[in-house]
């Protein structure tokens, strides 16, 4: 049972509706720091706002905004830290900490950080940045719970391209050997890392078959539907006594038409002329 509620629409599709406009607002926030802060990863920001937004404002994550520490929270760990502006953006719809934060993104002295810094920020359960690590924490944690007989779960995003880092299968590893069912990975599968799509960098696919070859059980899904991302992670673990994987196909810059599927995106800073071209097509504002 949950700790904290909040208010959202009971009917399914208004829901969805309520949902993918909260994700837009994500996506317009962390465009507006980014182009504040003159510095982000704009791409990886926009493609999994859709994810962040089920798990967090959607309900899926059991976690209390007024209790950042209750020791029965689920525990989200966003492995790809360069995606914080939408990260924070989330947190703060969400109810973490005040909007009117998001604004000082990368000042000095903010608790913003380009990265996620658990030390400053409520909501936030493992520094990261260099990539590779949030798996092999999550692991840890999921471990913890199992250990403690607790029924908390574990739920970690990774990037695509962050999953050429070894560390991240020695993890795998170790989660199929315990069993750990409630620990789910979630890989943004946008298909850009920087500089570049990951098949021509060092290739992927197939994916799936590699983590089911790891242990894993998993799922291949939308991860720009509401509906189909709610239904997801609403049936976990996908299979009992296995730590799940879902493939999210994203899309780089989703939402966007400058930066969708566009490599030069994944740094990319917009201007104020280009905030109010994807405020346009995003159909919402930033109130901050």
């Amino acid at each position: 049972m949950a700790h904290a509620t909040q208010d959202f629409p009971a009917e399914s599709a208004e829901r969805a509706a309520w949902l993918k406009k909260k994700a837009n607002w994500i996506r317009l926030s962390a465009m507006t720091m980014n182009h504040h802060a003159k510095l982000g990863h704009t791409g990886g920001d926009l493609s999994s706002a859709d994810i962040l937004s089920v798990l967090f404002p959607g309900g899926v994550l059991n976690v209390d905004p007024t209790e950042p520490r209750w020791p029965l929270r689920d525990r989200f760990i966003l492995s790809k830290g360069h995606g914080a502006a939408a990260y924070y953006s989330t947190l703060a719809v969400r109810g973490f900490f005040p909007t009117e934060q998001l604004k000082t993104y990368m000042d000095p002295l903010s608790m913003l950080n380009g990265h996620p810094d658990r030390n400053k920020l409520p909501g936030v359960e493992a520094n990261t940045g260099p990539l590779g690590h949030g798996l092999p924490i999550g692991v840890g944690a999921a471990l913890a719970a199992r250990m403690r007989h607790e029924s908390w779960r574990v739920f970690v995003l990774t990037g695509d391209g962050e999953l050429q880092e070894g560390s991240n299968w020695e993890a795998a590893m170790t989660a199929q050997h315990y069993g750990l069912d409630n620990l789910t990975l979630i890989v943004d599968r946008n298909r850009i890392q920087q500089g570049d799509f990951t098949e021509s960098t060092i290739r992927m696919e197939p994916l799936a078959e590699r983590f089911r070859a790891f242990g894993f059980a998993v799922a291949e899904i939308d991860g720009h539907s509401i509906e189909g991302l709610t239904e997801r992670f609403s049936n976990l673990p996908i299979e009992k006594g296995m730590p799940s994987c879902v493939i999210a196909q994203t899309t780089k810059g989703k939402g966007v038409s400058f930066a969708e599927n566009q490599p030069a995106w994944h740094h990319g800073v917009p201007t104020r002329e280009q905030l109010a071209i994807a405020a346009a097509e995003l159909g919402v504002e930033v109130a901050w």
